[in-house]
């Protein structure tokens, strides 16, 4: 129990720099941005899911989280965040690293996640552009939307207030969920991928959407011992966004969005992998 309380605190303390700089970022945009500065960012967002993708492969799961803030607030493209999501690698690389794999096959995976991300990332950008007609969303008001009146507060304060907010929420999610992964329940859900090779990418890429690191951890270790094939980790792995679709869940106020961006990652998740299979691909 306390190794449980003590890894979620510690995930949580991880976050707090990114969350912290996110949104002092956001609160100096609110206070600064002009109309100007607005055709600025919508201009750069075209090669969002580039950048979005490249930046994404950092073993840093605080830039999902970041991202994730920056979309609720709309200063990044929804194709930029799903390539932010697909191309974070959370627990993968300290595992592989840990496991002596050879450089050469980190590098491979790193680079398909990478390029799976912006392949999707720009996809997913242009399908939104046709539905919504060119129509520009501007950038959102933290305070309004969370009806905390901390304008008054300066931008430092403000971001220390939001920062605080989803750090506590973060913590509580990650202790439910430490609990809930350490049952038997999931142990044998987890296992199950053993005996349904068919279904691998599905299931995996089910088991990625948990948002805690234990979900990358186990996906890759099942991979190393040979349990399961690279395209069902892949699809785990791609679908498996850390902390970002928690803080989604959190702050992006339009629930019928979030769960179709979720079911969007799974969906990206489990063609990746069954693609991945079919060719033969392997790291």
């Amino acid at each position: 129990m306390m190794e449980i309380l003590y890894d979620a605190l510690l995930d949580t303390l991880k976050l707090i720099p990114f969350l912290y700089l996110t949104f002092l970022f956001l609160e100096f945009l609110e206070n600064k941005m002009s109309a100007k500065s607005e055709k600025i960012i919508e201009k750069s967002g075209k090669l969002g899911p580039l950048w979005g993708s490249i930046l994404g492969a950092f073993p840093q799961c605080g830039f999902s989280s970041a991202a994730t803030n920056l979309y609720a607030a709309r200063v990044i493209s929804l194709g930029t965040l799903i390539a932010v999501y697909l191309s974070t690698s959370d627990e993968m690389l300290p595992i592989l690293i840990s496991n002596g794999i050879e450089p050469i096959r980190i590098i491979k995976i790193i680079l398909l996640k990478v390029m799976i991300g912006i392949i999707f990332g720009f996809i997913v950008d242009t399908i939104v552009r046709k539905l919504q007609d060119n129509k520009h969303e501007g950038i959102h008001n933290l305070c309004t939307d969370e009806k905390c009146h901390c304008e008054e507060d300066g931008v430092f304060v403000a971001a220390l207030k939001h920062t605080l907010n989803i750090a506590i929420y973060v913590l509580i999610i990650n202790v439910v969920l430490g609990f809930a992964i350490d049952s038997e329940a999931f142990k044998l859900f987890a296992g199950s991928i053993m005996h349904n090779s068919i279904f691998g990418p599905f299931i995996a890429s089910l088991v990625g959407l948990i948002p805690n690191c234990a979900s990358s951890i186990a996906l890759t270790e099942l991979y190393l011992n040979n349990v399961i094939s690279f395209g069902s980790m892949m699809a785990g792995l791609l679908s498996a966004a850390g902390i970002g679709l928690m803080i989604l869940y959190r702050e992006n106020h339009n629930l019928k969005q979030n769960i179709y961006i979720t079911i969007t990652l799974y969906c990206i998740g489990v063609i990746s992998g069954i693609i991945i299979d079919l060719l033969g691909i392997v790291a």
